[in-house]
């Protein structure tokens, strides 16, 4: 399992008896790989059922904080720039597609 994974994890594996094989990631890589984490999460929120949504969708936005985070940006200033993006563009609530 080479992967990115929530800080707490590694001590779960090893209350479950497990010995996780640990490295921690250099600012390149770490970017990288919260990229691949983006995408994976992305997938699984893709797949989710009705229940899962949620927590999914919670996953994902953990990665977006860490991303942001990894770049120099505030959360509170992301959700600045969102906020002004929806009054000047509008949201996604009416459903609107191109094609």
């Amino acid at each position: 399992m080479r992967k990115l994974v929530r800080d707490k994890i590694p001590d779960i594996i090893r209350e479950h008896g497990g010995d996780p094989m640990v490295s921690v990631l250099g600012e390149v890589d770490y970017r990288t790989a919260l990229l691949e984490k983006l995408f994976e999460e992305s997938t699984e929120l893709s797949e989710a059922s009705a229940t899962e949504v949620a927590e999914e969708i919670a996953d994902v936005l953990e990665v977006l904080r860490a991303i942001a985070d990894v770049h120099g940006h505030e959360w509170r200033d992301i959700e600045k720039i969102a906020e002004a993006k929806r009054a000047e563009r509008g949201a996604f609530l009416e459903r609107i597609y191109l094609g």
